[in-house]
C-alpha cells in the first residue's frame, strides 16, 4: 500500500490506543474523528482523514454500550477504513461503505476480547484474597492488551497489504452494495442524533433544532457560520428565559442582604 515500516509502527501504536480508548473511555482516543484524523497525520493526508472521521463520527454518535448489547466498534472501523481510503486513495464514500462492516466484525472482536478478560477478573479476585497487588495490576495491563491488539492486529494486517490488492477488492463490490451502505449510513446518522436528543430530554429546546435543519437546507452557510449562529441563539435563549432571569434575582437579593 506503499507504507513504509516508520508510518506502520506509528499505525500499530495508534491502533492501540484507540482499542485502549474504546474500553477507558477517558481520552475518547477510539472516536471517529480523533482516530481517522491521527491515520491521517501518519500516511501524509489529514484533511481526508479529519472529512473521513467527522463523517463517521456522525454515524457512530449514538453507537454505545447497553447493558450486555456491544455497539459496533468506532475504533476498528475507524483505523481500518482510514487505511483502506487514504493509504489505497479511495473516496470518503468508499470509506464509510467500508466501515460499516468493519465494525460490525469489530463488535464479534469485542465480545471475544470482553470474554477472556472475564477470565482474567477472576484470576484477579484470587489475587485480591491473597493480597497480592502486583498480580491485580497484571490482571488488569493484560485485559488493557488485549483490548489494543484486537484493533491493532487488523490495522497491522491491512498495512501490509498491496494497493492493487485493495483496490481490486474495492472494485469487485457491486455498486448497489456500495449504495445501500451508503443509504444505511445515513440512516444510522439520523438514529443516532435521535438517541442522543431523546436521552437529553430538552423538549423544550426543539424549536431550535428544527430551525437549525431549515436553515442548513435554505441557505449556503457553512459549518462555522452555523456554529455561530447557534452561539447567538444560545445567548439570546439565556437572556430572554425567565428562569434565568429567577435565578439572577435571588443572587441580587442575597446580595442585598
Amino acid at each position: 500500500m506503499g507504507i513504509n515500516a516508520f508510518q506502520i509502527i506509528l499505525i500499530f501504536i495508534i491502533a492501540s490506543i484507540a482499542g485502549m480508548g474504546s474500553i477507558l473511555d477517558e481520552f475518547q482516543t477510539h472516536r471517529p474523528l480523533i482516530a481517522c484524523t491521527l491515520i491521517g497525520l501518519v500516511l501524509g493526508d489529514v484533511q481526508k482523514g479529519i472529512i473521513l472521521g467527522g463523517t463517521l463520527e456522525l454515524m457512530a454518535l449514538g453507537w454505545m454500550n447497553i447493558g450486555a448489547a456491544m455497539a459496533p466498534d468506532a475504533a476498528m472501523a475507524s483505523v481500518v477504513s482510514a487505511i483502506l481510503v487514504i493509504g489505497a486513495k479511495q473516496s470518503v464514500t468508499s470509506g464509510i461503505a467500508i466501515a460499516i462492516p468493519i465494525a460490525a466484525a469489530g463488535q464479534v472482536f469485542t465480545i471475544f476480547a470482553r470474554t477472556v478478560s472475564v477470565g482474567l477478573q477472576h484470576r484477579a479476585d484470587r489475587f485480591a484474597e491473597d493480597g497480592n497487588l502486583k498480580g491485580i495490576d497484571l490482571c488488569h495491563l493484560t485485559g488493557l492488551l488485549v483490548q489494543a491488539l484486537r484493533v491493532a492486529i487488523p490495522a497491522l494486517i491491512v498495512s501490509l497489504i498491496s494497493p492493487e490488492a485493495v483496490n481490486s477488492l474495492l472494485m469487485s463490490i457491486p455498486v448497489y452494495i456500495t449504495e445501500g451502505l451508503r443509504v444505511a449510513g445515513g440512516f444510522i446518522v439520523v438514529v443516532g442524533y435521535a438517541m442522543v436528543i431523546n436521552m437529553m430530554e430538552a423538549k423544550y429546546l426543539m424549536p431550535f433544532f428544527f430551525l437549525g435543519f431549515v436553515i442548513a437546507a435554505f441557505t449556503d452557510f457553512n459549518l462555522v457560520a452555523l456554529g455561530i449562529l447557534g452561539v447567538v441563539f444560545a445567548i439570546v435563549y439565556i437572556q430572554l428565559n425567565p428562569k434565568y432571569h429567577a435565578a439572577t434575582a435571588s443572587i441580587d437579593d442575597l446580595d442585598d442582604l
